[in-house]
């Protein structure tokens, strides 16, 4: 019995890993169709994205039913119950992705980033998708010095977007409504998918020590 439980437990672990995997692809591809106008990448995005629901789904759902059989306790119990709040915080990572890509997608065969902001949002997708690497690394490898590391660097996405906003309320701000619209959006879904990868490092922290922080606290 006991080996079955490791087995699915194994199985838990690695299609979480593999989930991850596939938000930092379609992070990836949605960003660069944000940036580059590039519709091949928001549509790859827009696919994953559908593709990351269902993986997330089946993964729930071996969750639910390994705690039904098996009655975990202890860290077994606590890697299950984080299993399924990481599970759908990775959901949520995708469909923001896909958000942005379909910004890009309506823009196209525009850009929705315009010029005044391209570094901004240039910094913003390289600290995502920085971010979304290291959570796989994590997911992989549990380390509380990486999680730390991940909940330090959200930080400066935090800034970030702080200065669209500043941007585009200043009076010298002179785009179109559309582009207001857009990168508002943009910025907000960036910020977002990075405070996701923090509160799922967050729970990893929790499974190695088996207490909450502050992030978790406040979430």
């Amino acid at each position: 019995m006991r080996e079955m439980f490791d087995q699915e437990l194994e199985s838990v672990q690695g299609r979480i890993v593999e989930i991850a995997d596939s938000v930092l692809t379609i992070v990836t591809d949605a960003t660069t169709a944000l940036l580059e106008a590039d519709v091949k990448a928001a549509d790859r995005a827009l696919a994953g994205a559908e593709i990351v629901s269902e993986k997330a789904l089946s993964l729930d759902e071996l969750v639910i039913r390994t705690l039904a059989l098996q009655a975990p306790v202890a860290r077994d119990l606590r890697i299950l119950v984080s299993t399924l709040r990481i599970s759908a915080s990775l959901e949520r990572m995708s469909a923001l992705a896909s958000h942005i890509a379909t910004i890009a997608r309506f823009r196209f065969p525009d850009s929705a980033i315009p010029e005044s902001l391209s570094d901004t949002f240039d910094e913003m997708v390289r600290l995502d998708v920085r971010l979304s690497k290291k959570l796989v690394k994590l997911l992989k490898n549990t380390s509380v010095d990486l999680a730390r590391s991940i909940q330090a660097a959200d930080e400066r996405v935090d800034e970030l977007h702080r200065e669209v906003f500043e941007v585009v309320l200043d009076k010298s701000w002179k785009e179109k409504a559309v582009h207001t619209v857009d990168v508002t959006l943009a910025s907000r879904y960036l910020e977002r998918i990075a405070d996701h990868v923090v509160e799922i490092s967050s729970k990893v922290s929790y499974l190695t020590t088996g207490e909450w922080s502050d992030a978790d606290l406040d979430d």
